[in-house]
């Protein structure tokens, strides 16, 4: 167990360090002593992995030899908890899914995607939350982008909301355009301007049509079989998420939920590279 949590923090430790100048200020500590925004994402990766409380962790790493030799810290320099808190935070959606994007380059790669929703439930995390600001969102929609290699999360979108699969294909596959050269997707996704939107940067879309005429059945016909089932992939992935992470977030508001499942979704590329 002891090799591979080092082996995780490791290799977490690589790809938070390639991050960009502007997402590792963004990670930084505000206060300015020093304390790298590279170090924090570690932490908070190690915590998702550990299903740890922000105490737990520190005080886990802090007693972990080579944890603090690659973290280039002594007993005493961690960070206290209610910095990392404070960390998680502040760090926009935008840095977790630049560190996401790179913990799925740990996993081989094909450019044939497909893409789905799940939910995670908010109940339990944020009961006081919804009683005090009068809403009743009770669950989080997640759709995921998926390389059908290995599993690659590649991209992910949250929302409270639970919009069509119209509008959010869309939004997520086309910045990820330039790394794909199929999708699969359900019947959810059907739409004509999409399928267009991606032959028109050169991704092949593998979408069923829903059937409301003869020529809808040809439509579907000429779909590449072994390509659109591989769709399953997300269902594997969604399901391995679920038993290894849980099916409900634990932070309260609904800013700090997408961050999380932003996290899981990277905790997750990193598990699935270390144990290949």
């Amino acid at each position: 167990m002891e090799k591979t949590l080092f082996r995780f923090v490791k290799q977490v430790a690589s790809l938070a360090q390639k991050l960009t100048d502007a997402a590792l200020i963004q990670l930084s500590d505000p206060a300015g002593n020093g304390f790298a925004g590279w170090k924090h994402a570690v932490l908070l990766y190690l915590r998702e992995h550990m299903d740890a409380e922000y105490e737990e962790i520190i005080d886990w790493a802090e007693e972990m030899e080579r944890i603090r030799f690659i973290l280039g810290l002594r007993r005493g320099k961690f960070p206290a908890p209610s910095t990392l808190c404070k960390v998680f935070k502040r760090t926009p959606m935008s840095v977790w899914r630049q560190l996401l994007r790179r913990s799925a380059e740990l996993l081989d790669q094909n450019g044939h995607a497909a893409i789905d929703a799940t939910y995670f439930d908010r109940r339990q995390a944020s009961a006081h939350y919804l009683k005090r600001t009068g809403r009743s969102i009770r669950t989080i929609q997640a759709t995921f982008l998926i390389d059908t290699a290995e599993g690659a999360i590649l991209d992910l979108h949250c929302s409270t909301k639970w919009p069509s699969g119209m509008r959010i294909g869309p939004k997520v596959a086309l910045r990820n355009a330039g790394d794909l050269r199929s999708l699969a997707a359900d019947k959810g996704y059907d739409d004509m301007s999409f399928r267009e939107a991606l032959r028109a940067v050169g991704v092949r879309p593998l979408i069923r049509h829903r059937v409301f005429a003869p020529y809808d059945h040809a439509h579907n016909a000429r779909i590449d079989d072994e390509r659109y089932h591989q769709r399953s992939m997300t269902e594997t992935v969604n399901s391995s998420i679920k038993r290894s992470h849980g099916s409900a977030v634990r932070t309260g508001d609904w800013f700090r939920q997408f961050r999380e499942i932003a996290l899981i979704a990277g905790v997750h590329n990193v598990e699935q590279a270390i144990e290949a």
